[in-house]
């Protein structure tokens, strides 16, 4: 067997790097290490406390072949036995065909019979990718931002249907969201971002699921429009608003108007409409702060017809 196929993926850390890789993600967040140094202590635990039971019996019965029968038995246990953790699951070949997916927990493999080809991590993940210069459905270039979650629900389809499915779930999101973009006008951007998330994840999960990934969500997080075309729109909302503006201001002042000649056509039946408003006006400025009122001689004839009525 090569060495190649010998490479157990629970012996070296450097060999533990996942598929997950993010293609131009944000470098700014630390990754959690992971130590598997508990894991290859308690290989070599189990693999000692072999060796010495037999070492013990051979020392008691003198049959010190017994020693070397433990020592083989010892190294055969350690080649064998793994630590899977929690959070992931290892995809065993056995004669290099898929045999299972194992763990998490103690796993036994035949010794060089099987081997764990690689170990893949079931917990949610993110992918940051961008789709740059992606005309809409009027023709206008824009650069989209989006966060991709995601996650493996079978480890041994994700191993064995694609090589890098990692980076086919970044092209696949990235080439999806060029595509629907595609479908939708600069108008809707701002109004139909829900619906373009939820349109972008549904594709993304009837083209992933055959590989054993399924698509949490996608969220896009900006979406960056040319200068000039930025200040076109800022231009036309100014006078969207602006004619909107003009029509409620219209159409007030023709209810205004309306009320104002529905109002004089009562002042103008009886004669006595218009001289009790003019009362109330002078009743009105004077009410709160008194005052003299200098009245003109046509309101005062106001005030004698009032007389006369009530007489």
């Amino acid at each position: 067997m090569s060495d190649k196929t010998e490479k157990s993926y629970f012996d070296d850390d450097e060999g533990m790097v996942s598929e997950e890789t993010v293609i131009n993600g944000e470098e700014g967040f630390d990754r959690p290490v992971t130590s598997r140094i508990g894991a290859i202590a308690l290989r070599w635990v189990i693999a000692a406390a072999v060796f010495v039971l037999f070492a013990v019996i051979a020392a008691c019965t003198g049959a010190w072949p017994v020693a070397l029968v433990g020592a083989v038995a010892a190294i055969v246990l350690f080649s064998c036995m793994h630590v899977v953790l929690e959070w992931e699951r290892a995809v065993v070949m056995r004669f290099g065909k898929f045999n299972r997916v194992a763990g998490p927990g103690l796993v036994f493999m035949i010794p060089f019979v099987e081997y764990a080809s690689s170990t893949v991590d079931m917990r949610m993940r993110s992918t940051a990718f961008k789709a740059e210069h992606v005309l809409t459905s009027d023709l206008v270039p824009v650069d989209v931002d989006a966060v991709l979650f995601w996650t493996v629900w079978d480890a041994g389809k994700a191993c064995t249907e694609v090589d890098h499915f990692g980076r086919m779930v970044y092209w696949v999101a990235q080439t999806t969201l060029r595509d629907v973009m595609g479908g939708v006008s600069i108008a809707q951007l701002s109004t139909r971002r829900t619906q373009i998330d939820k349109e972008v994840a549904d594709i993304l999960e009837r083209k992933t699921n055959e590989w054993g990934i399924t698509v949490a969500s996608v969220e896009i997080r900006d979406i960056e429009i040319p200068e000039d075309l930025q200040e076109a729109l800022s231009a036309e909302a100014r006078a969207e608003r602006e004619y909107n503006a003009r029509i409620i201001l219209a159409e007030v002042e023709k209810e205004v108007s309306e009320m104002f000649v529905d109002a004089a056509q009562t002042y103008g039946r009886p004669d006595a409409a218009l001289q009790l408003r003019a009362m109330s006006f002078v009743s009105e400025s004077v009410k709160e702060r008194g005052g003299l009122v200098v009245v003109p001689s046509s309101l005062s004839e106001a005030f004698e017809g009032l007389e006369k009525l009530t007489k």
